[in-house]
């Protein structure tokens, strides 16, 4: 399986994917996740699960560079939270 996720920092949301959800997690959280994510703490939000790696991309791709879909995924997100 491989995994579009959103994982949330006290000041900003990122988006990313992986086939490996909870190795993924903790290499963002011990500041080996890229420079993108480093030296903040994560907590992971959403994420989705597809078959194969290239529906992956194409869904993260999708809300890396389409604010309109990003921001309905982050606005439902955020409402949920506060359940």
């Amino acid at each position: 399986m491989f995994y579009m996720y959103v994982i949330k920092s006290e000041e900003d949301y990122y988006v990313g994917s992986t086939n490996d959800l909870k190795r993924r997690m903790s290499e963002h959280n011990s500041n080996k996740g890229g420079l993108t994510t480093q030296g903040r703490l994560w907590e992971l939000v959403y994420y989705e699960a597809y078959k194969t790696e290239k529906a992956v991309r194409v869904r993260e791709k999708e809300l890396k560079h389409n604010r309109r879909v990003k921001q309905f995924l982050l606005d439902r997100i955020k409402r949920y939270e506060l359940m």
